[in-house]
């Protein structure tokens, strides 16, 4: 077990704390491990009547995962990478099955693996400090952690936008998506909580009687726009309709993409519009171990990282340095499926 997750019971609720303040919570293999444990423990404890997220002191929900241990394990042999995956991804589908309610509340930050234990919950709680994001196209990785099929069930395009661009998003703009149930305010959370565990059976109520009116979501001025440059087949089709549009917004984008990585770009498209056929969320999760498994031990996760978070120069050099240089049969292998002895299942 470790001290960077607290699992405990409080009257007839299950309670999954993250107490890793000083990483913003970014998930490890332990932590992963303790949470799946305890999700375990009370699936058939008839005490336990629902499941609430949330996370200890600091300034996010969580940040992600363990980036650096990742990155080192993919410049070696992987494995301890793949463990890391193995496990994450049982949880997010331990998340996405589980029959009780399960409440998320997304206060601060929430990337990457904070996007992975949020999403399945039935109710996904959004503040005024909310900055959702999936950003891992800046650092040579993909939208993992069930974000293919998360992404490609938002509204039109905004999917690949989000995937492509790692834009962040409020509060506001989660709920406006649907990525948030509902919108409350930071200083009603510690009663909302207070109340769904003297009354776990009136979450629905208790959620609504502490909500709040959300500021007008920003990302709804751009809803058409995305709808259109984003619809195209390929990186390089989105890259020239926004170059075509012309207009300031239209060119920022395209600027903010010339700086990811172009195989984490064509990975994640890839990624998205398979998603939106996926049978099954334990499908999507074994394409995506898959794909992570691949992706980890090339050289734009290592550069991209060393970029972004060892060295902080911003300037990775990225290999192939250009969308055409990203080739279907280079996508065709990651996204291979695994030897059944390696292949991901759940827990």
């Amino acid at each position: 077990m470790t001290d960077d997750v607290l699992t405990f019971t409080e009257g007839r609720i299950g309670r999954i704390r993250l107490n890793r303040p000083k990483a913003i919570h970014a998930l490890n293999t332990a932590m992963c491990a303790a949470m799946l444990e305890a999700l375990a423990g009370w699936r058939s404890d008839s005490a336990i009547e629902a499941v609430l997220i949330d996370h200890a002191a600091g300034r996010g929900f969580c940040a992600g995962g363990d980036i650096r241990m990742i990155a080192e394990s993919g410049a070696g042999d992987g494995a301890e990478a793949r463990e890391f995956f193995r496990t994450e991804y049982q949880l997010n589908h331990a998340l996405f099955t589980y029959a009780k309610p399960i409440v998320a509340f997304m206060d601060g930050i929430t990337m990457g693996g904070g996007v992975g234990i949020s999403m399945p919950a039935r109710y996904r709680v959004a503040t005024e400090n909310t900055r959702f994001a999936m950003p891992e196209t800046g650092i040579g990785l993909f939208p993992d952690v069930g974000g293919g099929w998360y992404l490609s069930r938002l509204p039109g395009r905004m999917g690949e936008f989000i995937a492509l661009t790692g834009a962040r998003l409020d509060g506001a703009e989660c709920l406006a998506l649907g990525i948030a149930t509902h919108y409350l305010p930071v200083a009603a959370l510690d009663g909302a909580k207070a109340k769904i565990i003297a009354d776990p059976g009136s979450i629905p109520s208790i959620l609504e009687s502490f909500a709040v009116p959300a500021p007008e979501p920003k990302i709804v001025a751009h809803y058409e726009v995305i709808d259109q440059l984003f619809a195209g087949q390929t990186v390089e089709g989105i890259l020239a309709a926004l170059e075509a549009d012309g207009s300031f917004w239209s060119l920022a984008q395209r600027t903010t993409l010339r700086t990811k990585s172009p195989q984490a770009m064509k990975v994640s498209l890839h990624l998205i519009r398979q998603g939106r056929h996926m049978p099954s969320f334990e499908d999507e999760m074994r394409q995506e171990f898959a794909v992570a498994s691949r992706v980890v031990q090339r050289p734009d996760f290592a550069e991209g990282v060393r970029a972004v978070i060892v060295d902080k120069d911003n300037a990775p050099r990225w290999q192939p340095a250009t969308i055409e240089g990203v080739t279907d049969h280079v996508i065709d292998q990651i996204f291979a499926p695994l030897p059944e002895d390696q292949a991901w299942t759940p827990a």
